[in-house]
């Protein structure tokens, strides 16, 4: 097993066993908190993040990750900015916290931010040791720190709900994980002399982190304003709604996408640096995507009531809908982890930041209005945004890899009938739970398997490119069950 092969497995340790305590977190905490709980909860850490995502930017784990040579006074100036940017940011919040609660008439929202504030001062410690973990490919240890700090996330937050901390309980929750994560990553690193102040590079840094965190800001406050947006112009009850379906519908992104984003970066510039032709690399990892994640929004789409049912519980049956609709939406996203990383890897950050700006406005307009007619509508006007957002971005990628429109048809045809004969084995199960021939337990877990079994049918019949892989995972995994036997003993 090669050192991206085990870079995966060790990331993917990471992501499933953190989703496995999200999903059992979240099925608990839904059913302790109001879904007007959890919109304070929501709106809260969507102000965090949007703040967060700007200023990690400017010497964080992405300029950190794109340089080609490292010194320690480049990591050091890296974490200065990033510190010094981070404690700005973490005074303006607890002195505008008063006007911002006012702002969506929720007293509970100043008490959140105050106390999420604390987060903004560990954020440069934990961004900087990441990175430098990442880089260096040591995701095992990684592995250990995150599960650590979700483990901590979970019963601090699941504790507190219990003593009645209402939607403060996952926001300390959060705060706990983070000094857990800190404390790990240093143990780990040990070598404290990389946060040492310094300034000595600091207008690379700023230059990069400029174009940088204008990607970032963009994108992640469009990907959480719709909770803003019904924070203002409706109620609490509707981001409730809103962010649980958005968690559904990220599903895929928790089991695949954040496995392999850590490990994306850093490979496709490898990849660009060894001279490697990275049309070939993208159209691959285009086609290898595609028939994992559009099978899986499909089936999510399909089974939204038995899924809901069984996580969450009848109260939230409301998402339903939701649901539906985001996951038919996000199948314009087969792409979208692969943009930012190959932008970077052909030195064009300036680019992702024209095609943000150009396609993320408009976008964040049509969410506005459609806010006034209610959460079901914000989720509809996805099925338009989301597209013509991964049309932008794909516009200004493609002559950078000399790409064609018929090359992409070609790459995801056969993802198609993959999906559609997914589709069709989880739809075939879903008309016998509505027709009560089968319970919502037993149906889903029916619809589990026979999707499986078409997922690989359609593989099959297509000659997917997945099935290699799937199969050379497989030999791997043979391979190294002997080594992880115990010795026989010796008669």
């Amino acid at each position: 097993m090669n050192s991206v092969q085990r870079s995966v497995l060790f990331s993917a340790v990471d992501r499933y066993a953190s989703l496995f305590l999200f999903l059992v977190s979240t099925a608990v905490l839904s059913r302790l908190l109001t879904p007007g709980e959890f919109g304070v909860f929501a709106v809260v850490n969507a102000l965090i993040a949007v703040i967060a995502a700007a200023f990690q930017e400017f010497g964080g784990a992405n300029y950190l990750l794109q340089k080609h040579e490292l010194s320690r006074g480049t990591i050091r100036t890296a974490f200065t900015v990033t510190c010094a940017i981070s404690l700005a940011v973490a005074l303006i919040l607890l002195v505008s916290a008063d006007l911002v609660s006012r702002l969506f008439a929720q007293d509970g929202v100043r008490r959140g931010i105050e106390v999420s504030a604390l987060n903004l001062l560990l954020l440069p410690v934990s961004g900087t040791l990441i990175a430098l973990f990442r880089r260096d490919m040591q995701f095992g240890t990684l592995a250990v720190c995150n599960l650590a700090s979700n483990l901590a996330v979970a019963l601090v937050s699941i504790g507190l709900a219990v003593l009645n901390f209402s939607y403060m309980a996952p926001i300390w929750g959060s705060v706990a994980g983070s000094v857990v994560l800190t404390a790990m990553l240093l143990s780990s690193y040990r070598d404290f002399r990389v946060l040492r102040p310094s300034l000595s590079e600091y207008r690379d840094v700023l230059e990069f982190g400029f174009y940088s965190s204008g990607v970032a800001v963009i994108n992640v406050f469009y990907n959480l304003a719709p909770q803003l947006f019904l924070a203002k112009i409706l109620d609490f009850t509707a981001v409730g709604l809103y962010s649980r379906a958005s968690n559904l519908t990220q599903v895929f992104d928790r089991l695949v996408t954040q496995v392999l984003n850590p490990i994306i970066m850093p490979a496709i510039v490898n990849r660009r640096a060894a001279g490697a032709e990275l049309k070939g690399v993208y159209l691959d990892a285009v086609q290898l995507l595609s028939a994992v994640q559009w099978p899986f929004l499909m089936f999510v789409a399909i089974m939204a009531k038995p899924i809901v049912l069984l996580w969450l519980g009848q109260a939230w049956l409301e998402v339903v809908p939701l649901v539906r609709i985001l996951c038919v939406a996000n199948l314009a996203l087969f792409a979208a982890c692969l943009t930012y990383p190959v932008f970077l890897a052909v030195g064009r950050v300036r680019d992702a930041l024209v095609s943000s700006f150009i396609s993320l406005p408009p976008s964040l307009l049509a969410l506005l209005g459609a806010s006034f007619f209610g959460v079901e509508a914000v989720a509809a006007c996805a099925l338009l945004t989301l597209p013509f957002q991964a049309a932008v971005a794909i516009y200004y990628l493609s002559p950078h890899l000399a790409l064609r429109p018929g090359e992409f048809g070609r790459a995801l045809l056969k993802s198609g009938v993959v999906t559609m004969a997914t589709a069709a084995g989880a739809a075939a199960c879903a008309v016998l739970i509505e027709a009560g021939t089968l319970n919502f337990v037993v149906g889903l877990g029916s619809a589990l398997v026979v999707a499986a079994f078409c997922w690989l049918w359609g593989l099959f019949v297509t000659g997917h490119p997945l099935l290699e892989h799937l199969r050379q995972a497989a030999a791997d995994l043979a391979g190294m069950a002997p080594r992880l036997l115990p010795p026989r003993p010796v008669l």
